[in-house]
């Protein structure tokens, strides 16, 4: 049983209340504050970055004013607790507070949980995947309780981001005609990582031979993914504020050419891959307003907006505020798959003629997340998080292959992990954040049929909190991080499971101790493979003003092999291999 251990104020009985708010049954013991030297400043961290909302103008909140029995705010107070709600809770809690992959955090359910209860679920967090806000140093008491008497007033709604907001956003810094014809740098683009500093609002292109930084491009703030285009030339960026940057990975020293902000706040972006639309057109989906837009793949020129709002598969409900988590691009047709967080739809875009642009909708399960293809490309697995489900679709015959209990609480694959099982076959993993289980499913309905699309066998790992989950078809070993658990030791560490023998369990590589960092939580996340498969670059992700790395695992010893520390590296995430990303190996 994983315990949560706590200190500081909160009484058991209120502990208990809130740990259930926050979906979790477990032991509670005592745990103690963290020490001044753990928030003390990195004296070479980078100045605090400003999300580019102009610079918040898009989300200027309206003070609702003061409720009578609820704890005051003034308006300079909402509007502070408007922007860190905003940079730190609206992507699982939603812009207006209604839940998804997090509770929902709505007045009436906020009013009768309390003040003292809020606070500690946010200084504290859950096992089921709350981050510690408080214990970990990323926010102060003060702002603890800020963001607690925060939840007891309304949420300001954001105003929509239509037409003339992105094109009076997008710029053309560079025009494809006065781009180079041919590669103008001796960089190894396949085997580059991009990665994410999101605190910084850029990403660093980081060499995967010699760990060298090449470059550290200014892009928007917390930067979600990085995706490549069909032809491994530009660089996609995108930040929470909707920002995309396009990064031309030919010219002498890779910059960006192109940008534009598709909304207020988003996640998502991805490019034309079908043979003969290479690089043709990209794709952005928004949190708010939810939509999503078509644009011009080389220039970033928005085209076609797309709202998403609309009724839910379940209830046939009418939802306000359905955002678009993942979007993948098929291999198979010009089409990107398009997914609906709250309202549970699957949509494929097919982008043959933007002017009679087609539209399938496939209801499958609220409420959509991330996911990945299986190791043929054809299928498409997504998750369904807040109802513990896996939707298949068929990418070829674009249909809903099924909706898989994934027998734990909120999976959270990322892409996912493809591999052979001993005795399975083909299957795909995603691991959860509210539990310790890796899950398995079978994707071989040729091969065998019998366990397709099923789950074929579970795994116990180290505990809730897990990100993602990455294996390589070169690789022998199953890597699952642990970066929003609660409990430092494991937060800090991830778990390894030898393929051929997984009935073996899973070994702990101790990642935060190997990075030499002796300050801060040192969240471990992200595994992500250079391209040929033989090393594992994980991120070592501090609060801002404390030192983070990069480790580097030798895939086949396990065993540590080289530390990317420097004082650019603040709060390093996501790391995407160009080869990989392009080409869909996870």
């Amino acid at each position: 049983m994983v315990a949560l251990r706590i200190g500081w104020r909160w009484s058991g009985a209120a502990l208990a209340a809130l740990l259930a708010f926050a979906g979790f049954q477990g032991q509670v013991s005592a745990q103690q504050q963290p020490s001044a030297e753990s928030l003390e400043e990195h004296g070479d961290a980078a100045p605090e970055y400003t999300p580019e909302l102009e610079s918040m103008r898009d989300i200027v909140p309206i003070f609702p004013g003061t409720v009578p029995g609820v704890s005051g705010m003034t308006e300079v107070e909402y509007g502070q607790a408007t922007r860190i709600y905003f940079e730190r809770c609206a992507g699982c809690h939603g812009v207006l507070r209604g839940g998804a992959t997090g509770k929902p955090l709505t007045t009436d359910i906020t009013r009768d949980l309390g003040i003292d209860y809020l606070e500690a679920f946010i200084t504290y967090g859950s096992p089921a995947g709350m981050p510690n806000w408080g214990t970990s140093g990323d926010m102060t008491e003060d702002e603890v309780n800020l963001m607690a008497r925060y939840l007891l007033h309304e949420p300001s709604e954001p105003p929509e981001w239509g037409m003339a907001e992105m094109q009076a956003s997008w710029k053309v810094l560079i025009p494809v005609a006065e781009r180079p014809t041919s590669k103008q740098n001796d960089i190894e683009i396949e085997n580059l990582f991009s990665v994410t500093l999101r605190d910084t609002g850029e990403v660093a292109l980081i060499d995967g031979s010699s760990y060298e930084i090449h470059q550290i491009v200014e892009t928007g703030y917390a930067v979600h993914i990085s995706r490549i285009s069909a032809s491994g030339r530009y660089i996609y960026v995108i930040g929470r504020d909707a920002k995309i940057s396009l990064i031309d990975m030919w010219m002498e020293l890779p910059e960006v050419v192109a940008e534009i902000k598709v909304g207020i706040e988003a996640r998502s972006v991805e490019t034309s891959k079908m043979e003969g639309w290479e690089d043709r057109y990209a794709i952005a989906g928004s949190y708010w307003p939810p939509q999503y837009v078509i644009m011009e793949g080389e220039t970033l020129e928005p085209l076609r907006i797309v709202s998403t709002r609309g009724y839910t598969v379940d209830t046939q409900e009418y939802h306000p505020e359905p955002r678009v988590a993942s979007i993948v691009a098929s291999h198979f047709q010009p089409e990107f798959i398009v997914n609906v967080k709250e309202t549970g739809q699957i949509r494929l875009v097919n982008y043959e003629d933007l002017n009679n642009l087609r539209e399938t909708t496939i209801p499958a399960e609220r409420f959509l997340h991330d996911g990945g293809f299986d190791s043929t490309g054809r299928y498409f697995l997504v998750a369904a998080n807040a109802r513990d489900t896996i939707a298949v679709i068929d990418t070829v015959d674009r249909v809903l292959v099924g909706l898989i209990n994934s027998q734990g609480a909120t999976p959270h694959p990322g892409r996912g992990a493809n591999f052979v099982h001993p005795q399975y076959g083909p299957v795909w993993a995603t691991s959860h954040l509210g539990d310790w289980m890796v899950t398995l499913i079978g994707t071989d309905p040729a091969g065998h049929p019998g366990q397709a699309w099923q789950v074929v066998q579970t795994l116990e790992g180290q505990g809730g909190g897990s990100l993602f989950i990455k294996t390589h078809p070169n690789s022998r070993n199953l890597y699952i991080d642990t970066p929003l658990n609660p409990l430092e030791e494991i937060a800090s560490s991830v778990a390894v499971f030898d393929l051929d023998d997984l009935d073996a369990g899973y070994t702990v590589l101790p990642i935060g101790e190997w990075s030499g960092i002796d300050e801060g939580v040192r969240r471990v996340v992200h595994p992500e493979y250079n391209k040929d498969g033989t090393e594992v670059w994980f991120s070592v992700w501090n609060a801002q003003g404390q030192e983070s790395a990069i480790v580097v695992v030798d895939d086949a010893t396990r065993t540590l092999k080289h530390v990317i520390r420097d004082p650019r590296l603040v709060t390093p995430t996501g790391k995407f291999n160009v080869y990989n990303t392009q080409h869909d190996i996870y």
